[in-house]
């Protein structure tokens, strides 16, 4: 009951209260469950569901689940998710409702896969900004270097996103560096992401479900990293058959399988990948390698995924991936005119890889209040070694060894737990904890001797002291609300703190992200978010070994913070979407080695030889995509400065990021020419790196002519060097293509599909730099030549699934 006021006028102004009935609330009901692949029972994250007459709508959490809560009457409901057939349900809701929707594959012809396009309701209402999700049919569709699929390289290919060197997997996303890319393997950390030197990321399509990158406007539930999120899921086995899919390449090969342990209630999926370029190349070098030497250089990876259905509302999953990468060289001479003969093995290499696991139980509380605790370890090593052996041939015979290993590396332990909570259509409440125990390696040298007719020697040359752990731990809570039929924002805080050595860091970073519609085809978006990182990375670039140091923000050495504001407009028309960003992010607390340095000395502590400076970066992004049709594929343009300023380098002053990109181009294509033949193209462009270079050379403190005597090491010969950065190289470009010819067969355990795929990499065989060098002139000077990488590469790769 409510009092309202009436009125008046007549012959002068009267105002009565009236006692008047309110009406009765409207009543609701939640429609709540999970949508799920019709053929293999696979719970699917992120598809859209929208109730047509009402414009609300939701988005399923990454299990799959979501909740709606509408009123209680007729409702139609579309549900839809990229490469599926969209479906309509027509509903008589009257009160909560639980439903399951299954989606089947949009698959209308062999090898032809209907991507289908986002409604503009979906792609331009959402707060999110600076997020891209790539489906894997899609990126298997693409030119592969070597002809192996990788989810990294094709994360490069996005606006915002360098690539580094040439050929690597590296991620330079808005001007940060690779140690700022929280990358996530079903929610385990991933600290390093490449195999073979950074030439192919860890990661086998064939496992992967889902690829979402998150560049700005990060949401809180996302934190410890300052410049991205790569969040991979893996597949969850499937529920309903049994399947098998591999690739046969040139230099690898993969297998997965998967099925169900016990149909629709538990599954299963096994992953497996390996080069075996060692063993083809051995002919080869053979012929160019010296008598007794040998060389090894391979890499492997596995994965496997249990997930079971213990009651509807309780489920369990079980990851686990181990990958590793061996290089090594071994040289063996045998001098046969000394008495005894004496025999000689010098070794030397590395191997580095990760190791993940993460288990997870999914709990639902009621319609609208879902839950997911993980319990998870990541470990990432790196093992080099250099060995002497001497053997005597004796009776018996008499062996001296000496060895020197240096190790390092990072171990995880920890738990979390997370909240999805949908009360009401206007709200979408996230709000969870975690901790983290981090255990640090950063660098430890061991000797060991086993001489003749002595004891064996072991001793540490850097002192243990250097190794420490620490705990960070993070709470969060965001809520993506309607404000307004127009205004949508999704605010948020995340609090974490690191306790390392004594010493407690803490910060609370809140994140705003606002959208508001200008019509249902077209929104403007803004986004602030502050991000702490209590981790850093130490990589020595003058080699070439994955001399990762992770460590942790200490007394001397703080975490490092940055914040990031963007602003942007995305449109959505047919088959075709379209955004521009512009962002400014700047960081704070960067740390790098100081010039000289070197990770391999022992005795040092790596606090005494880093410096610490502050960097930034600010840029335009545009990116236009098509999603449907035979043809499609995107065009993605950035415009970007990143500079860094550190007190001890570069005389104090700013210089230009080593990957500052002023442009960067990409352009990708995807073409159905048959129902059994496509075409993929990428091409790609982008301004050369800056590098610091000489600019004279000094020997006993005067200069060097091109015909000067440097001395042969007699005299000191000393550097000057120009400006950081100060020199761009020459600009990258190169296209790729692929045929993909598909075939279906009669296996001997039914029926499947294969694909034969053809193409090469750096097709008009440019010269892109990937370092410079000293080298002589046609008159004798000293001049800087370009090496390059790799010329055009063709490339061959069978895929087959049945």
């Amino acid at each position: 009951m409510r009092w309202i006021w009436v009125v008046v006028v007549a012959g002068g102004l009267w105002a009565t209260p009236v006692c008047a009935q309110e009406p009765p609330p409207a009543r609701r009901a939640t429609l709540s469950g999970f949508v799920t692949d019709a053929e293999t029972g696979e719970r699917l994250p992120g598809a859209h569901l929208y109730a047509l007459p009402l414009r609300a709508g939701t988005v399923t959490n990454e299990y799959g689940f979501y909740s709606l809560t509408l009123p209680a009457d007729s409702v139609v409901v579309r549900v839809s998710y990229l490469g599926y057939r969209t479906r309509i349900l027509a509903l008589r809701l009257r009160t909560d409702r639980e439903l399951d929707v299954e989606l089947e594959p949009a698959a209308v012809g062999l090898g032809e896969v209907e991507v289908a396009a986002e409604r503009a309701e979906e792609s331009v209402t959402s707060t999110q900004m600076s997020v891209a999700a790539l489906p894997i049919e899609e990126v298997k569709a693409l030119p592969a270097f070597l002809g192996e699929v990788d989810v990294i390289k094709a994360l490069q290919l996005l606006p915002g996103v360098q690539s580094g060197t040439e050929g690597s997997t590296g991620l330079y996303v808005r001007g940060g560096g690779p140690d700022q890319n929280l990358i996530l393997l079903d929610g385990a950390p991933v600290y390093n992401a490449s195999h073979v030197f950074g030439f192919l990321s860890v990661f086998n399509a064939d496992a992967l479900q889902s690829v979402r990158l998150v560049k700005g406007g990060f949401p809180a539930r996302y934190g410890g990293r300052l410049s991205s999120v790569v969040d991979l899921g893996m597949k969850e086995g499937n529920l309903k058959a049994y399947q098998a899919d591999g690739t046969l390449g040139v230099v690898f090969s993969s297998l997965t399988a998967q099925g169900p342990i016990r149909k629709d209630r538990a599954a299963f999926i096994v992953s497996a990948r390996r080069t075996y370029i060692d063993v083809l190349a051995r002919p080869f070098l053979n012929r160019r390698l010296a008598d007794g030497q040998r060389l090894t250089s391979y890499f492997y990876d596995a994965s496997a995924k249990l997930n079971a259905a213990l009651t509807r509302r309780d489920r369990l999953y079980l990851s686990l991936y181990l990958g590793r990468d061996v290089y090594g060289s071994t040289v063996e001479t045998v001098d046969r005119t000394r008495t005894p003969v004496r025999r000689d093995r010098v070794t030397g290499g590395a191997d580095w890889g990760n190791v993940t696991a993460t288990l997870r139980w999914n709990h639902l509380f009621s319609n609208t209040l879902f839950a997911n605790t993980t319990l998870l370890y990541s470990r990432y090593g790196l093992d080099v070694i250099s060995r002497f052996q001497q053997i005597r041939e004796e009776d018996p015979p008499v062996e001296q060894t000496e060895e020197v290993v240096y190790a390092s590396g990072i171990d995880d332990l920890g738990g979390r737990i997370d909240f999805d909570y949908r009360p009401a259509p206007a709200h979408y409440i996230r709000f969870g904890a975690s901790a983290t125990r981090h255990a640090f390696n950063p660098g430890v040298s061991h000797l060991r001797l086993r001489l003749a007719d002595a004891g064996a020697l072991d001793t540490t040359l850097t002192p243990n002291t250097f190794r420490f752990a620490g705990t960070e731990a993070f709470v969060y809570a965001e809520d993506d609300l309607v404000v307004t039929g127009r205004l949508k924002a999704n605010v948020g805080v995340h609090a974490s703190a690191m306790r390392v050595e004594g010493r407690t860091y803490a910060s609370l970073q809140p994140r705003l992200a606002l959208r508001y519609l200008l019509h249902d085809a077209w929104s403007l978006k803004a986004s602030f978010s502050t991000m702490r990182q209590y981790l850093h990375l130490l990589t020595n670039t003058g080699i070439n070994l994955p001399t990762d140091l992770w460590l942790a923000a200490t007394d001397r050495v703080g975490p490092q913070r940055a914040w990031q504001a963007a602003v942007g407009t995305a449109y959505a028309a047919g088959p075709f979407t379209a955004s521009l960003e512009g962002y400014y992010k700047d960081l704070r607390g960067l740390i790098e080695y100081e010039p000289g340095a070197s990770f391999l000395a022992p005795n040092e502590d790596w606090q005494d030889k880093v410096v610490a400076g502050r960097g930034w970066a600010y840029g335009a992004e545009v990116f236009l995509r098509k999603k449907e049709g035979r043809t499609t594929g995107w065009l993605g343009y950035t415009l970007s400065w990143s500079r860094r300023r550190f007190p001890d380098l570069n005389g104090g002053d700013a210089f230009p990021y080593r990957y500052d990109r002023r442009h960067d181009v990409s352009l990708v294509l995807t073409r159905q020419l048959t129902r059994r033949l496509e075409v993929g193209t990428t091409w790609v462009y982008g301004t050369g790196q800056a590098v610091t270079l000489a600019s004279a050379r000094f020997a006993d403190g005067r200069p060097l002519d091109a015909g000067a005597f440097s001395g042969a090491g007699i005299l000191p010969e000393l550097r000057a060097y120009g400006p950081r950065g100060g020199y761009r190289m020459a600009p990258y470009h190169r296209l790729d293509l692929a045929l993909h010819r598909h075939f279906s067969h009669a296996f001997l355990i039914g029926a499947g599909e294969s694909t034969l795929s053809l193409g090469a990499y750096n097709v008009y065989n440019r010269k892109n730099p990937f370092y410079l060098f000293t080298a002589r002139g046609p008159e004798g000077e000293r001049v800087y030549k370009q090496a390059s990488l790799f010329p055009v590469l063709p490339f061959v790769a069978y895929r087959f699934h049945f």
